[in-house]
């Protein structure tokens, strides 16, 4: 049988509760009973059941991180963020594949609701504000990425609105005045609240907006080529295109291409996120940035603050972007 605390406790000679403090680092313990009882420890070969001890304290230094997808390097970018903060606090991030299922995201939520992580973050939910609300008056959790609209729960994102209307912004300083925008058909408040700030872009320039200028799809990557095609269809045809992804943006570049168009000169294409791809493609994309890194860092902050604290902060935090211009809007 496994050796117990309590083994350790009688075969030294104190109490359980003095084994107990050796094991947490308390100060309340003499040197000499804490040499004794390492002594005892290293022994018998004693080994602390740290996740149960934890559990009991209500406190395993764990936050779940779950993503809807891993193929997107802007998650990943995100995590490297957080681990990098939470290592500085002694805490761990563990993530977990949600597939945009709510069936999994509820499943992979046990995690919280059994008490074996301290937090969670959502960099994407299928979860309603109605049961995010619910969610955060028992438990400790956050969005990070992409919030929802009517959550009192902590948010860390960029202002997509403003992002969307900066990009559609940098075309017509370009002088593009038939812009297209690539949109997904959801209710992902992210895409909508970039498809508002390029109506907006073009309304203040004096820029009707057309219908058959937008399009809505999906986020697989085969959409942008469909609204490319789609696009270049038309009688009047647009010079510019933003997509509220850069996989979307990388694809109707790809379908430019094989219509034969030279995408930075006849065709001009804006993404959004700037992921590890934009450098690497080419043309290289043109996007929106987000600061993913410090996105994760921020987030993790104010969720193990949360942790150690009464007055939850709830807030809707919405960090910078910046507009990058590359090839793929004629840029070289």
């Amino acid at each position: 049988m496994s050796v117990t605390i309590k083994d350790v406790a009688r075969e030294a000679g104190v109490s359980v509760a003095t084994v107990s403090r050796v094991l947490n680092g308390s100060a309340n313990v003499s040197e000499a009973s804490s040499r004794l009882v390492n002594e005892t420890i290293k022994k018998l070969g004693y080994s602390p059941n740290f996740l149960g001890r934890n559990l009991r304290k209500r406190e395993t230094n764990v936050i779940l991180v779950i993503m809807p997808s891993s193929e997107h390097s802007l998650y990943g970018t995100i995590i490297t963020g957080m681990q990098d903060y939470a290592n500085k606090l002694g805490y761990d991030i563990i993530s977990a594949v949600s597939n945009s299922a709510s069936y999994i995201e509820t499943r992979q939520m046990n995690m919280l609701f059994n008490r074996t992580v301290d937090g969670a973050v959502m960099l994407g939910t299928s979860l309603s504000a109605e049961e995010l609300n619910e969610l955060a008056e028992n438990y400790n959790i956050a969005l990070c990425c992409e919030g929802v609209e009517g959550a009192n729960v902590l948010t860390v994102a960029v202002d997509d609105e403003q992002a969307g209307y900066d990009a559609a912004k940098a075309l017509i300083s370009l002088g593009h005045r038939k812009i297209a925008l690539i949109s997904v058909d959801s209710a992902v408040v992210s895409s909508r609240k970039r498809e508002n700030g390029y109506i907006r872009a073009l309304k203040d320039a004096g820029i009707e907006v057309r219908d058959e200028y937008i399009w809505h799809g999906t986020y697989l990557a085969h959409n942008g080529g469909d609204a490319m095609e789609h696009f270049m269809s038309l009688d009047d045809k647009p010079t510019a295109v933003f997509a509220v992804s850069d996989l979307l943006a990388v694809a109707a570049c790809k379908k430019a291409q094989s219509m034969g168009l030279t995408v930075g000169k006849d065709i001009s294409v804006m993404g959004f996120d700037n992921i590890s791809l934009c450098d690497m493609f080419t043309p290289s994309l043109s996007t929106v940035s987000q600061p993913c890194r410090k996105m994760g860092e921020f987030v993790i902050r104010k969720l193990i603050e949360n942790l150690t604290t009464a007055n939850k902060d709830n807030k809707y935090y919405a960090l910078g972007h910046e507009v990058i211009l590359r090839e793929s809007t004629g840029k070289i």
